[in-house]
């Protein structure tokens, strides 16, 4: 029988003050122990004090059973970050804590309610061309039990009914309270294969195009790195995947043309919740438009501002599983006991599982909605909608 190693509460120590973006020296200072006693702890120079880390518990607002609870090993090399290059480090850093501690409590409780895991298909060879990447998304539509040419309309909901749990990262600066910027991150994914828990990370941003492409990219990496985590251009191919799993390639070559312009690539973005700039790459990966055509639409989009912020609305998707989870388990207001009984911080918890919209506006003891439930994303913006219909009166 395997030995199994306890969890070091040096280690533990060290993996909270990642969590929470602190140094020694902040952490210090909030908790009144000291900072050499800290770093002498982390490094395993001293041993742990129970009294020392109750006032740490107590200064971060962290359960005591978090320095003692056994991680779970999510393998570096496994883990799929999508950032830019620019990056900081220390946030990566902060971010790895913050999702394998996400990881572990998802697997707790979906593992405990007996959650499907997920049926997704996996490549496994050294090398995997654009036409394989086209039909492992087909693939992975049907084990979604997604139809197979039509837009999707509530990416998140898919993922999690196809047992993929979706989790918001938020970053809080633990001495002041405000959102740390992450705007160099999108998202965050592991899962070790069949039978095995999959939990995708995202940071939410501005639009929901861009956060259902990030999923779609990170679903990307769940098929075609788990077995192939050396993968020579890995955020390469999950863009590819991404893009075929929104997009289908019989669709895109049917809507997309070499002469349309922007106005009509905002009517395509309105239909499939996908953002122009992604449909333009679209266009061009399934061979509609070539490379000159690309380019000249690329600068169009510059010269009208079109770059940073597009026209047409997609709304922002919520994730709805996790915190059902946590409602059956531990009530309507489960964010304090739950926190105490899974060894996690509250702030992380109502990251992960925050309360959905819908639960807020509610009565105070609402029930805990049904996992399967799918709220349709209106991907158009009224005016654009008005224009379709007149232009279909014309006709």
């Amino acid at each position: 029988m395997p030995t199994v190693l306890a969890a070091s509460p040096g280690e533990r120590l060290r993996t909270l003050r990642e969590l929470l973006g602190l140094t020694q020296a902040q952490l210090s200072k909030m908790s009144g122990v000291g900072a050499s006693w800290i770093s002498d702890v982390e490094r395993g120079y001293k041993d742990h004090d129970d009294a020392k880390l109750q006032m740490i518990a107590d200064a971060t607002e962290t359960p005591f059973g978090f320095f003692y609870v056994q991680p779970k090993s999510v393998p570096l090399d496994s883990l799929r970050f999508r950032k830019l290059a620019s990056a900081k480090r220390t946030v990566t850093k902060r971010v790895h804590a913050f999702y394998n501690e996400s990881y572990r409590v998802s697997e707790d409780m979906l593992t405990s309610e007996r959650y499907p895991t997920p049926p997704l298909p996996y490549a496994t060879a050294d090398e995997v061309t654009d036409e394989e990447i086209e039909e492992l998304a087909n693939v992975t539509r049907q084990a979604l039990r997604l139809a197979p040419d039509l837009p999707i309309p509530h990416l998140t909901r898919a993922l999690e009914r196809g047992g993929i749990a979706v989790a918001p990262i938020v970053l809080n600066d633990p001495a002041g309270g405000e959102e740390q910027t992450t705007s160099n991150h999108f998202g965050v994914s592991y899962w070790g294969g069949l039978g095995d828990v999959a939990l995708i990370g995202y940071f939410p941003g501005n639009s929901g195009d861009r956060d259902r492409f990030t999923l779609a990219h990170e679903v990307g990496h769940l098929v075609l790195h788990t077995f192939r985590p050396r993968a020579a251009d890995p955020e390469g191919e999950a863009n590819k995947f991404a893009s075929a799993l929104l997009v289908p390639r019989e669709r895109a070559v049917e809507a997309i043309s070499e002469r349309m312009t922007l106005t009509e690539y905002a009517r395509l973005k309105a239909n499939w919740g996908v953002s122009i700039q992604s449909l333009i790459m679209r266009g061009a990966a399934v061979g509609v438009i070539d490379e000159t055509r690309k380019r000249s639409l690329y600068v169009q989009l510059s010269q009208r501002g079109w770059r940073k912020q597009e026209p047409v609305h997609v709304g922002q998707e919520e994730p709805l599983l996790l915190w059902t989870l946590l409602t059956r388990q531990f009530g309507v207001k489960p964010y304090v006991h739950a926190a105490e009984k899974l060894s996690i911080p509250p702030t992380v918890l109502r990251s992960i599982a925050p309360t959905p919209e819908r639960a807020r506006a509610e009565s105070p003891n609402p029930s805990a909605p049904s996992v399967g439930q799918q709220n349709v994303v209106d991907f158009r913006s009224r005016k654009l909608r008005s224009k379709q219909d007149n232009a279909r009166m014309v006709q």
